[in-house]
């Protein structure tokens, strides 16, 4: 009977999330806010459809928020973080403190203990690494001078996430009070599990690397990435450490090698089937009667969280370089609370450092600032003193000067060779790719592009795929691929498609889904894919 229960409360919260998507995706909103928001419907406070006290529940959505964490280490730049290190530490250090401490007094003030008042000071520094870096992509400005700075400052924040993590234990109160020792030790620890990890990357990169490769099977690879995050969460959990530290690590280790999208791409259904399960479960414990409660309490702290996030982000963005407007104009982008804010706070809940009543007011106040976001965002890019945004001196560029227009998704290794021969042969190239961070880079170059799933209509329309001269699909995942072929031939029939397929068993499916031409996975790959590119181009 409690299988039976926890199978239907796992099918409730599954639906609820899937048509809170769909709604968001219908209104092109977060899908952060629906998950939230369908919670709080279905929770306790509402309609009461789920047992909120169902353990199995609450250990399902921790394995959300290690996914989470795990795409976030697959997704981070080493390289990145050199190239904006004075961005990082000047601007992103600012940042925080600036939110951190008034934050911090005024939580204490408000009735949190010194404990609770730190955990939610902390938690409110941070912002929405994934939606702000999507819309700035998605307006042109993830290369442009504010673009290059809010990055630096989201990455200190997704960097100080680690240390965060660590001080949750040291402020419950429930074991033997912090020491110098024991502050020395658990540093000490820190300083080895970096280290290890850093080991872990350099052989993981010489020599799992090409053996997976080699072997040329998606179900290793997904079971090497589940070993993978499940060993270094056990190993950071024997360490006296947080299991999300582990699953970060996991993470950073798999990252920056040849296999690092393929496996973002195959965990993604897993990542975001678990994510909906955290962040439904996190809106589960908001009682929607609250609001009707306490408005004005709730409406002035929504509008001092905007207040403190934009002038403390605009603070450190002046510091870095900016002019006062654009940097105000940028700080306005990122007076959101983000994703990693409600791991923080959830896990002061199950600790005790925070009450459900607190908890529903800050729910509220952080779905405000995410609800306003995109408003919030597109207003402050109008003040900013900075060069047009990319996509629009990029696309405008390509159609006044003749040059051929070229729409490649997937910025895999195949897709960043291809990317650079043809903008170098002289054609207009938009990239898309799911992920944000994989783009800035092509941003910074003056590539347009684009986030979002290849298989989205408005992805597609952004992308101009009627108006392309070619489309390249170069993503690692066939039946991915053959989605794509399919909604882009739904919108243009004349359109010449080539194919990196990797199986050859598939290309039969691909050319029937609508592609011209298909190149199956081999050494020489990229360079048989531009030499089709500069046939068709040519003909």
């Amino acid at each position: 009977m409690e299988a039976q229960g926890l199978v239907l409360d796992l099918l409730i919260v599954l639906a609820a999330g899937w048509l809170a998507g769909v709604v968001c995706r219908k209104l092109n909103g977060s899908l952060l806010i629906g998950y939230l928001a369908v919670g709080a419907l279905i929770g306790e406070g509402a309609l009461g459809l789920v047992n909120q006290g169902q353990h199995e529940m609450q250990q399902l959505a921790e394995v959300g928020a290690l996914l989470m964490l795990f795409a976030v280490g697959i997704e981070f730049s080493l390289d990145e973080l050199v190239r904006l290190s004075r961005f990082f530490f000047v601007g992103g250090s600012i940042q925080m403190a600036a939110v951190s401490a008034p934050l911090t007094i005024a939580a204490r003030i408000a009735g949190f203990s010194w404990s609770g008042a730190l955990l939610v000071g902390t938690a409110g520094a941070l912002s929405s690494t994934v939606l702000v870096f999507r819309a700035l992509a998605e307006l042109g400005y993830a290369g442009s001078a504010v673009g290059k700075r809010a990055v630096g400052i989201l990455l200190f924040q997704d960097v100080a996430l680690v240390p965060l993590l660590l001080l949750v234990p040291l402020l419950t109160g429930n074991g033997p009070a912090p020491t110098l020792w024991s502050l020395s030790r658990l540093a000490g620890l820190s300083l080895l599990f970096v280290l290890g990890v850093l080991a872990v990357r350099a052989m993981l990169r010489r020599w799992a690397v090409n053996l997976l490769l080699g072997l040329r099977s998606v179900e290793l690879v997904v079971l090497f990435a589940v070993v993978m995050l499940g060993a270094m969460s056990w190993v950071a959990t024997s360490m006296e450490l947080p299991a999300a530290v582990g699953a970060l690590a996991a993470g950073i280790s798999l990252g920056g090698n040849r296999l690092s999208k393929q496996i973002d791409t195959i965990v993604l259904p897993f990542r975001e089937t678990f994510s909906a399960v955290f962040f439904v479960s996190l809106g589960m414990m908001l009682d929607p009667r609250l609001f009707l409660r306490e408005p004005l309490l709730l409406l002035a702290g929504l509008i001092c969280m905007v207040v403190l996030k934009s002038v403390s982000a605009a603070i450190a963005l002046r510091c870095v370089g900016l002019p006062w407007r654009s940097a105000l104009g940028m700080g306005l982008g990122l007076a959101q609370l983000g994703e990693f804010s409600f791991l923080l706070v959830a896990q002061g809940v199950s600790e005790g450092l925070v009450d459900r009543l607190q908890y529903g007011r800050m729910l509220f106040i952080a779905l405000g600032t995410l609800l306003a976001t995109p408003w919030l965002l597109r207003l402050g890019l109008r003040w900013t003193e900075d060069e047009p945004p990319a996509e629009e001196h990029g696309v405008q560029a390509g159609l006044e000067s003749g040059l051929p227009k070229v729409a490649l998704f997937g910025i895999g290794v195949i897709g960043r060779q291809l990317s650079s021969r043809l903008e170098s042969n002289g054609a207009d190239v938009c990239l898309v790719d799911l992920s944000p961070v994989n783009l800035y880079p092509f941003a910074q170059q003056g590539f347009r592009t684009i986030a979002g799933d290849g298989r989205d209509p408005a992805v597609l329309e952004r992308a101009d795929v009627a108006g392309s001269r070619l489309i390249v699909v170069a993503v690692p995942d066939d039946l991915v691929a053959i989605d794509i072929v399919r909604a882009v031939r739904s919108r243009s029939p004349t359109v010449p498609i080539l194919v990196r397929c990797r199986y050859e068993l598939n290309r039969p499916t691909v050319l029937q889904a609508g592609a011209t031409r298909v190149v199956t996975e081999e050494a020489e790959a990229a360079g048989r894919l531009l030499q089709h590119c500069e046939s068709l181009l040519g003909e």
